[in-house]
């Protein structure tokens, strides 16, 4: 498995399609993954609507409500829901160029993860493309705060990412993973860590009419100091590992992987976009590059 991907922009082979349920909506949902130009970026299509355009293509200015998940919204106002997941898995396995068409307001929450976008993406293959892929690399430090969350990208070498979580709860408490953003981890640390909230909040989404698809088919669900999953966790902090998949998805909204440490602290989605905009507010702080600084190849 080739995890630096020769530094060419890749797209899938064939097309690929899945189906599951939308977290928020419970809505039914089919999702087809297909090939795209070079320099296409990542577009998304919502072919169940057909009086507007459709066509809502990813940048960091599509995103429109960060809360519960990552929405983004083109110009005529299509909007569509809970991109993370799949979002870190093109970021994780270098898919520059793709058209994801979805019959629906939300993608399928599958089974909470990127596991099964992942899969999906094997079996479409993947195959380089004649452009150079894009970085964007950190220049100098960008910062966000808000209250206790915070997240920070700073210059480094090459796409590194930490992340700390702190829950009063013993299921929880404090947890911090620090690793490489590459295939070969994405693939053996991160791609099969669920999202997971606390029974209370579940039951106050459903008042408030959301969670509707959500279950422990496709959530870790904590109730006081005891996990309610029949088969408990998937692996060591579970936890702050899926925070991290949010994150490697809610920055590849930018449309390039990063040259740069991410530093989350008990960041969300809204604090993510939060630092996207922040880092487009400020040319300065980084620069497209298409020079990958050689992996430590020195001795």
């Amino acid at each position: 498995m080739s995890v630096q991907h020769d530094h060419h922009e890749r797209t899938i082979v064939a097309p690929a399609i899945i189906a599951g349920v939308g977290v928020h909506t419970g809505q039914r949902v089919r999702l087809a993954v297909r090939p795209a130009a070079p320099g296409a970026g990542i577009v998304f299509v919502r072919t169940d609507i057909t009086d507007r355009d459709n066509r809502i293509p990813v940048s960091g200015e599509a995103v429109v409500d960060a809360r519960l998940n990552t929405m983004i919204q083109n110009a005529a106002g299509t909007r569509l829901s809970t991109i993370e997941h799949l979002m870190a898995a093109f970021c994780a396995l270098g898919i520059s160029n793709a058209v994801v068409e979805v019959d629906g307001p939300e993608l399928p929450i599958l089974d909470g993860s990127a596991l099964q976008f992942v899969q999906l993406l094997d079996r479409a293959g993947f195959r380089p493309q004649q452009a150079p892929v894009r970085y964007i690399e950190i220049l100098e430090p960008i910062r966000v705060t808000d209250g206790d969350k915070s997240a920070a990208l700073l210059p480094c070498d090459r796409y590194e990412m930490r992340f700390e979580i702190d829950f009063p709860t013993p299921v929880i408490g404090n947890q911090v993973v620090d690793f490489v953003v590459d295939e070969a981890t994405f693939r053996s640390e991160i791609m099969a860590a669920r999202t997971f909230g606390f029974a209370h909040e579940v039951e106050a989404l459903r008042q408030a009419g959301l969670a509707r698809g959500g279950s422990l088919e496709n959530a870790v669900v904590i109730d006081g100091d005891q996990i309610l999953n029949p088969g408990g966790l998937r692996m060591e902090r579970e936890f702050v590992k899926h925070k991290a998949l949010d994150a490697i998805g809610d920055l590849y909204v930018l449309g390039a992987p990063l040259l740069g440490r991410y530093e989350g602290v008990k960041a969300g989605h809204a604090v993510n976009n939060l630092l996207v905009r922040a880092l487009l507010a400020n040319p300065q702080s980084w620069r497209e590059t298409v020079r990958v600084p050689d992996m430590a190849m020195v001795g």
